[in-house]
């Protein structure tokens, strides 16, 4: 990792992060918010841990995303931001490596729940939640996994 920033395949190999199963669970991965330290390879690190597959990181805890692209984003992936919009400010969706356009209706359903949808690649929205995250702003990230 350099300059504080995650850099993609920085420290991902199968002996940090052997094949792990995405698992949906009532459970978060980690019980609070932490800033993503690492991607690429088909995961994540964060808070001394790794992670294969998207995550979905709220004020109150990290979760297993079950998203794989952005076609895939709808209000039901969602369900635990709208769930969770009281203490979210701004939603940060990491796309993997495609440009995705919002839908309409998606973005409705967030502004009424007072929550402003950012979209991009992963990378950038990696940096730009880890940014907020340290301004201590009401962020949230979800986040697709990039190979």
């Amino acid at each position: 990792m350099l300059s504080g920033q995650p850099e993609s395949g920085d420290r991902f190999s199968e002996e940090i992060m052997p094949n792990q199963a995405t698992t949906s669970s009532d459970a978060p991965h980690l019980p609070r918010s932490a800033p993503i330290e690492a991607y690429g390879k088909g995961g994540f690190a964060f808070a001394d841990m790794s992670h294969r597959g998207s995550l979905l990181c709220l004020p109150d805890a990290i979760w297993t995303w079950q998203v794989t692209r952005p076609a895939e984003i709808d209000e039901y992936s969602l369900s635990r931001v709208f769930k969770a919009a009281n203490s979210i400010d701004t939603l940060i969706v990491g796309t993997g490596t495609e440009v995705w356009l919002p839908p309409r209706g998606l973005r409705e359903a967030l502004r009424a729940v007072r929550v402003v949808l950012d979209a991009m690649q992963t990378g950038p929205a990696i940096r730009t939640y880890n940014i907020m995250l340290g301004e201590r702003r009401r962020v949230a990230a979800a986040l697709i996994a990039v190979p």
